[in-house]
């Protein structure tokens, strides 16, 4: 449908075809600008073709929530609005949790049950392919190696993955902190342990005086959870060369958005760190955009997919950074969509943020279920139906949806009959990824680790120069006090030019972000 079909006009027969109650809904999508089509309303167990259920390109950065319990569609609607937006030239970044959507990259396969969605929406489906990018965290899996230097990561984020406390959490922000002042870098997680044993060490300690100083339990617990993390296989994830979040942003050559999918199954059974990785794609990618009002169209809209576990045992620290980098980078030009089975698996902070909603089916077969149920539907506006009904009654590629109009206000609650997605419909075979991931332009930069010299090399060399043993003194000879270990360090030809090289300051800290991640000169 094009961007000027909308509700068909009064007197018209498409129009006398529809309910009073469905033209009142449908008047609500007939959006003049460009938009993304959804489908078509669903009234009274018909589905009207008549009747468009659309979202205008100018709110998504508005931000929105996909919800439903499992089986009921959403990946197929993330896979929807994807092709959509890059066909308008928007880039789009999924995260494929399950594996399932590496198919938008090639043409969707005709049949049946297409073809009969097609005809019920409304739809001319015609088999298309998208351009994409496929990533992998530290490159474990099919993609090309998405990894970031701990400096940048920083301690807010890392400490949700390693399951700080809070003291414990305020306690790495100290040793990032110092590290940072004194321009140890920290690249990977060899250098952040050896900069906390530093600190945890006799000589160490000292250095941190002047700022709280820096128990031996907490050190020890940070320790712990590092060897525990690293054993897990994490350190991968974390190192050189760093991706640099500008590649989200790109175009093809025939103007088409680049899709970037983040292909997770091989690290899903870590939900907790794919997560929080996307948290710091998204927190590098505000700090880096410049500020863009309300364009008619996103510069990118990002899919955060099982949201819920952003949030479990989440810190108030990171609560707040969480909804104050959802709130402020809309003006950046980013869409964000968390997607997650219900809507309280989100905070209520940044739940209010999320101006638009697809909510698909859910179940209630416990009492939790329902209580589940309840709250979702007292999230939505009055509407025409019965919600709790209409929602545990829902068909898989049916939803719920509100979205904001073209004038900032919500749209009618309506049922919808969702668009069968033009691409292939499931994941492409690993041969196929792994040949997409040889012909990227990206892959000569990323597809290789450097391990160059960092914080760890730098405390590693210092120590021998320490332990050596001083000549004693002669009666005429005062002691020579010997330099610390960090002077050794910091006063070194390599280190001086290392630092240099980097853009990093003796006694200037790092300028962090929300998130306590590290700004990065492009």
């Amino acid at each position: 449908m094009s961007d000027n079909e909308s509700v068909p006009p009064a007197g018209t027969p498409e129009a006398a075809a529809l309910p009073e109650p469905a033209r009142r809904i449908a008047s609500g999508y007939a959006f003049t600008g460009p938009a993304l089509d959804l489908g078509a309303l669903l009234w009274d167990g018909r589905c009207l073709p008549g009747a468009p259920v659309r979202i205008p390109l100018s709110v998504l950065n508005r931000h929105g929530l996909v919800a439903g319990a499992t089986g009921t569609g959403k990946t197929k609607t993330l896979q929807l609005m994807a092709e959509q937006l890059s066909a308008r030239g928007v880039p789009v970044f999924l995260a494929d949790v399950k594996g399932d959507l590496s198919g938008i990259a090639r043409p969707g396969q005709d049949g049946d049950r297409v073809r009969r969605r097609a005809g019920e929406v409304g739809q001319e489906w015609t088999p298309a392919g998208f351009p994409a990018e496929f990533y992998a965290l530290g490159g474990l899996g099919h993609g090309i190696p998405v990894r970031a230097s701990v400096t940048s990561f920083g301690p807010l984020l890392l400490a949700k993955v390693l399951g700080l406390n809070r003291t414990q959490e305020q306690s790495l922000a100290l040793i990032f902190h110092y590290a940072d002042g004194k321009g140890l870098e920290l690249v990977d997680l060899k250098d952040l342990r050896a900069v906390t044993a530093f600190l945890a060490s006799d000589e160490g300690r000292a250095e941190l005086k002047t700022v709280g100083g820096l128990s031996s339990a907490t050190a020890g617990v940070i320790l712990r959870s590092l060897t525990a993390f690293e054993a897990q296989g994490m350190a991968d994830f974390f190192g050189e060369p760093e991706f640099d979040t500008a590649d989200l942003l790109r175009t093809a050559p025939d103007g088409r958005g680049v899709v970037s999918v983040l292909e997770l199954p091989a690290v899903q059974d870590k939900p907790l760190l794919f997560s929080t990785f996307l948290m710091w794609l998204l927190a590098d990618l505000f700090h880096d955009l410049p500020e863009a009002g309300d364009p008619d169209q996103p510069k990118l809209v990002f899919f955060f997919d099982e949201a819920h576990l952003l949030f479990d045992d989440a810190s108030k620290a990171f609560l707040e950074s969480v909804t104050q980098t959802v709130r402020l980078i809309r003006s950046k030009g980013v869409g964000v969509f968390f997607v997650t089975q219900t809507p309280k698996d989100v905070p209520g902070d940044v739940l209010a943020q999320l101006g638009n909603r697809i909510q698909h089916a859910l179940r209630a077969f416990t009492p939790d279920d329902h209580k589940a149920l309840r709250a979702t539907v007292r999230t939505f506006p009055e509407s025409a139906y019965d919600l709790e009904e209409l929602l545990t009654g829902l068909g898989t590629g049916e939803a719920v949806v509100t979205v904001l109009g073209e004038t900032g206000a919500p749209t009618p609650v309506a049922a919808t009959r969702l668009r069968a997605p033009e691409s292939l419909m499931g994941p492409v075979d690993t041969a196929g990824l792994d040949e997409a991931v040889r012909r990227s332009p990206l892959h000569g930069r990323y597809a290789q680790a450097v391990d160059r010299e960092s914080a760890y090399e730098r405390l590693s060399a210092a120590r021998p120069a320490q332990t050596a043993p001083a000549p004693a003194p002669t009666s005429r000879q005062r002691p020579v006090e010997e330099p610390s270990l960090v002077e050794q360090v910091v006063n070194s030809g390599v280190f001086r030019s290392l630092a240099r090289s980097v853009g990093t300051q003796l006694g200037r800290e790092i300028t962090r972000s929300l998130f306590g991640t590290a700004r990065r000169r492009r």
